[in-house]
C-alpha cells in the first residue's frame, strides 16, 4: 500500500493484544479490516514475538508493520517474516553495525521504515538544550533519526512526531513538513478515553489534514481498537479527504421535536453496521426544516407528530407512520445500493 506521493490517506491501528499470542492478533486484526483498517502495527518486545508474525501476517489481509526497539536482531527477524514495514529508532539499536545490518536487510526486501518521537522520550541532550519537550526538540529529534539512515543510503523513511499536548504536535508537524519531503504519519500520543481521546485527535489530526500536512494517520484511544479507526475515517470523511461507509447527518433535537429522534437514530445506526457504501443519510426530528438542512443527504427522514416524511436529495417523497421510518429508510438505502452497483 503507497503512503504519500498523492495516495490516498490511510487509516492505521495497533493491536492491544499479546503479540505472541497468535489467535487473539489475528482475531482483532479481523476485526479491524471489518472496519476499513488499512495498515496494522504490532509490538514486537521478544523473539517469541517476532516468531509469531509470520503466523499473523499469513492469516491477515492489510500490511503488517513491526514496532521494535532496541534489539536488531528483532528487526531482522520481522524482515524474514514479511512484514511490510519496521517501526524503528535507528539511535536506540546500539552500535552502527546492527543499523547497518537492518537497512541491508530492509533495502533488499524493500521495506520502509518509520522513524518517530514522542515528547515523552525525548534524547537527554535535546532536553538540556531546550529544557522541556518543545516542537523544535521533536523535530530535531527526528531529523537526528533520518540522518542516520540517510548517511547508510535508505530514503524510504516515514516520519511521526507525537505529544499529548495538541498545539505542540500540530507545530512541530508544520516546523518539519518545512524541512522534509517524506511521507508524515500523523497522531496525538496517548490521547486518553474513546470521549476525550476523539477530541484531542481530531483538533490536532484535523488542523493539519485542513493544511495539507500528513499522509496517514492513527487516532489513539485507550480503549478498543475498532473505535480508533473510525474516528479516523470519520475525520477524513469530515474534510472531504475520503469516502467510507454512510455518514449519519442527525439534527440536534429542538422544542419542535415531536418524536424520540435519539433511538431513531441509535437504531439507524445499528441497521448501518454491515453498510459500507458512501451514503449520506438524514435522520431530522423536524418536518419544517429537515429536508432542507439534510439537502445534501442521499435520503432521509424527517420526523413529525405520530409520522413522519421520506425525503432524497432534498426532496420529499412519501409520508409513513413513526413505527415505520426506519423500516422505510433501510429500504430506500438498499434500493439506493442496488441503483450504485448496477449503474
Amino acid at each position: 500500500m503507497a503512503i504519500g506521493g498523492g495516495a490516498p490517506i490511510s487509516v492505521q491501528s495497533m493491536t492491544k493484544t499479546d503479540t505472541r499470542d497468535v489467535s487473539a492478533t489475528v482475531k482483532q486484526i479481523k476485526r479491524l479490516e471489518d472496519v476499513g483498517c488499512e495498515i496494522i502495527r504490532v509490538a514486537v518486545p521478544d523473539m517469541e514475538a517476532a516468531l509469531a508474525l509470520p503466523r499473523i501476517k499469513k492469516k491477515i489481509k492489510i500490511p503488517l508493520v513491526a514496532d521494535i526497539h532496541f534489539d536488531y536482531r528483532l528487526a531482522l527477524k520481522a524482515i524474514e517474516a514479511g512484514v511490510d514495514k519496521l517501526r524503528i529508532n535507528p539511535g536506540n539499536i546500539g552500535a552502527e553495525w546492527k543499523v547497518k545490518e537492518i537497512v541491508k536487510s530492509a533495502k533488499m526486501r524493500k521495506i520502509p521504515i518509520r522513524v518517530g518521537v514522542n515528547a515523552g522520550s525525548l534524547p537527554r541532550d535535546l532536553l538540556a538544550k531546550y529544557k522541556k519537550p518543545s516542537p523544535p526538540a521533536l523535530v530535531e529529534a527526528a531529523l537526528r533519526q533520518v540522518r542516520i539512515l540517510e548517511d547508510l543510503n535508505f530514503g524510504d523513511i516515514v516520519i511521526s512526531l507525537k505529544a499529548f499536548d495538541v498545539p505542540m504536535t500540530v507545530e512541530a508537524y508544520q516546523l518539519i513538513s518545512k524541512k522534509t519531503n517524506y511521507p508524515l504519519h500523523l497522531g496525538i500520543t496517548e490521547a486518553g478515553l474513546p470521549l476525550l481521546g476523539s477530541v484531542r485527535s481530531v483538533l490536532g489530526i484535523g488542523l493539519l489534514l485542513s493544511e495539507g500536512i500528513g499522509d496517514t494517520i492513527r487516532v489513539s484511544l485507550t480503549g478498543d481498537p475498532v473505535e480508533e479507526v473510525k474516528v479516523g475515517y470519520e475525520i477524513l470523511k469530515s474534510l472531504n479527504l475520503r469516502e467510507h461507509g454512510p455518514t449519519i447527518i442527525s439534527c440536534p433535537t429542538c422544542g419542535r421535536c415531536e418524536i424520540d429522534l435519539i433511538s431513531l437514530t441509535k437504531k439507524v445506526e445499528k441497521k448501518l453496521k454491515n453498510v459500507h457504501a458512501p451514503l449520506k443519510i438524514a435522520v431530522m426530528g423536524c418536518v419544517v426544516n429537515g429536508p432542507g438542512e439534510a439537502r445534501d443527504a442521499d435520503v432521509g427522514i424527517a420526523g413529525g407528530k405520530g409520522y413522519g416524511l421520506l425525503f432524497r436529495k432534498g426532496k420529499e417523497i412519501g409520508k409513513v407512520k413513526e413505527k415505520d421510518l426506519v423500516k422505510e429508510l433501510m429500504e430506500m438505502v438498499e434500493n439506493l445500493i442496488r441503483e450504485m452497483t448496477t449503474g
